[in-house]
């Protein structure tokens, strides 16, 4: 009687990792040495960038708030700095919605920011 000597593991292994590479092109998408090497980079970007994304959603909510309040005639670092010292809890991604969807509210929390900084 013949031996089993690797079952279905490696064809399964080779299998899941081909799966993965579908849509990539040429040899990476049917070669398992070259599609694991592909697999393992466009897995590893994947992680890193899901925590790169919060950085750059920020940057973007930052940019949007400073385009708002310079129509104010004030700059974002003062702005914030106002909020601070008004007691002003609203991150920063309200405060970038509130200035694209609610236009008077945004006015009114710069104009509190503005007290605070001269009181």
């Amino acid at each position: 009687m013949s031996r089993a000597i690797d079952g279905t593991k490696r064809k399964n292994r080779r299998i899941k990792i081909l799966k993965l590479a579908k849509g990539f092109k040429g040899d990476r998408k049917s070669n398992y040495k070259a599609a694991k090497d592909a697999v393992t980079k466009a897995l590893r970007h994947a992680y890193v960038d899901r925590r790169d994304r919060k950085g750059n959603f920020r940057a973007l909510w930052i940019s949007r708030i400073n385009a708002a309040v310079r129509d104010e005639g004030i700059t974002y670092s003062r702005f914030i700095d106002g909020c601070t010292k008004a007691g002003v809890v609203i991150n920063r991604k309200a405060l970038s919605n509130m200035a694209i969807e609610d236009p008077t509210a945004f006015k009114a929390v710069v104009q509190i920011a503005k007290n605070a900084l001269q009181a």
